[in-house]
């Protein structure tokens, strides 16, 4: 069973409609091993009885040869910070541990009306602000790479969506879904060794994602492989009447070739000059060289290109980042929903202290510097040059793609620290590291995926990311299915 828990959604489909394997026996193994997996510590909720209950629904359609789709049966996970309706959703935070909605978020209903089965809610930094998942209150998320459980000091799965890297990748859940506002599905998926996919902007609907930032959150896709990856794009992207910021273009599902279709021949990638920065590691810096080397010799047609705002780029998206917190964490007063402080001395006391203790430190400073910064004194000096630093961002990609069609970039700058490393910095600084190629393409709103490649010298998942113009996702994932095949990443998921 283990060996067919790792495999991809296609294969798994199969063993279905033959009948090899029903779908409570699945679900079952499926719950199982993330029982016996408790210690990487991906999920804040494991949702049992509502995986049992749609897994007798999904084993009948089988039974008469029925299935709703391809992921009819197909356990999946979804980040906590998604609404789930009748399931607990909490930001990992002490703000919303008891909070339950009553609506499902737009992919996790488009999910489970093509018969995708939740099996838990997944842990992330709080309220995924962070770039490790290491202060949840359900405690850190831990990469199963080179993981020994008699030694404190593991390696990070990355952030914020970290619980639900780890869950694709331990062969917990086929797919998981996270959100990424500066590289929060990429970062995860890079140091787990996963496909993350990141899509352009309003492609997939935000409706039911609590937010972060407005302008920059968008739902993203965990899985071991490209064509897995696009199985779940399908079925989740698309216009969605109830997200103003949704795409009203209608979505054409894609078909990508099959392996000895796949052809590179003539393709233009550029190699940005700026992100060679000094804090790239020179294995990550060899495999960027091997794989631009990999396809120009296949043909495609490699170019150096120069994107000059990009070192300007982190400091403006922590600027917007926090004023938007700010701006989206004052709803949390303790008063209509979330966590309620017991004071009574009066309902400015109350909100304070609610805030106070149901907010963590990162989420309290944010909130305070992002205050700061839309003062009247201080709006124009800090959002709004912010903003037009955004825009030179923008046209930075705007004016390569004159050039070239993707850009070819490593998507952290190292492989996975060790936790007693990583939390030596500050969650500030650590995100102006770990998010430095990563969330340009969250600022410019445009599709990006990082896929694995190599192991390192010490054994971690080393991977690149490719970016396109917006709506480029055929084109992206189609390069990144050659890449994947070209390199055959063996996955380590037999736990």
């Amino acid at each position: 069973m283990d060996k067919l828990l790792s495999a991809n959604i296609k294969t798994v489909f199969q063993f279905l409609i033959d009948g090899r394997i029903t779908v409570s026996e699945l679900i079952s193994n499926t719950l199982e091993k993330a029982h016996r997996l408790k210690k990487y510590n991906a999920f804040i909720t494991l949702t049992e009885n509502e995986a049992q209950q749609r897994a007798q629904q999904s084993t009948q359609r089988y039974k008469i040869k029925k299935p709703l789709s391809e992921l009819d049966g197909i356990p999946i996970a979804i980040k906590d910070n998604f609404c789930t309706s009748n399931i607990k959703t909490t930001c990992a935070s002490r703000m919303l541990s008891n909070f339950i909605p009553t609506y499902n978020a737009t992919v996790y209903e488009r999910l489970i009306t093509a018969g995708a089965i939740l099996i838990g809610k997944t842990n992330l930094d709080q309220f995924a602000m962070g770039s490790g998942t290491v202060d949840s209150v359900s405690g850190p998320a831990k990469n199963h790479w080179m993981y020994n459980e008699n030694n404190d000091n593991f390696y990070i799965s990355g952030g914020s969506s970290g619980g639900s890297a780890i869950s694709v990748a331990t062969g917990t859940c086929f797919a998981a879904i996270g959100s990424d506002t500066g590289g929060s599905t990429r970062n995860p998926a890079s140091y787990c060794g996963l496909v993350g996919l990141k899509p352009t902007y309003g492609l997939v609907s935000r409706y039911g994602l609590i937010p972060l930032v407005n302008s920059m959150d968008v739902p993203g896709i965990l899985t071991r492989t490209v064509d897995d990856c696009v199985v779940v794009l399908n079925c989740v992207a698309g216009f969605d009447p109830k997200d103003s910021t949704s795409l009203t273009k209608p979505y054409r599902k894609i078909r990508l070739p099959s392996v000895n279709k796949l052809s590179i021949k003539n393709l233009k990638v550029g190699i940005p000059n700026e992100y060679h920065c000094e804090h790239l590691d020179e294995e990550v810096l060899d495999v960027w060289n091997e794989v631009a080397k990999l396809l120009e010799c296949n043909g495609a047609k490699i170019q150096q290109v120069s994107m000059p705002h990009t070192e300007y780029s982190i400091v403006c998206y922590s600027i917007l980042n926090q004023c938007e917190v700010a701006s989206n964490m004052a709803r949390y007063d303790g008063i209509e929903y979330g966590f309620r402080a017991k004071e009574d001395a009066s309902t400015e006391k109350l909100f304070a202290t609610s805030r106070s203790l149901g907010f963590n430190e990162v989420v309290r400073n944010r909130i305070l510097t992002g205050n700061y910064f839309l003062l009247t004194r201080n709006y124009d000096k800090y959002f709004n040059q912010a903003l037009r630093v955004r825009r030179l961002i923008v046209q930075d990609f705007d004016e390569v793609w004159e050039n070239v069609q993707l850009l070819l970039t490593p998507t952290t700058l190292t492989t996975a620290p060790l936790y007693e490393d990583f939390v030596q910095k500050t969650n500030r600084d650590q995100c102006a590291l770990q998010d430095y190629c990563t969330q340009p393409a969250n600022m410019a709103g445009i599709p990006a995926v990082t896929l694995p490649i190599k192991l390192s010298s010490k054994g971690m998942p080393i991977s690149l990311q490719i970016m396109g113009k917006n709506l480029s996702e055929p084109m992206l994932l189609a390069l990144a299915k050659y890449i994947e095949n070209a390199v055959q990443f063996k996955h380590c998921t037999e736990i």
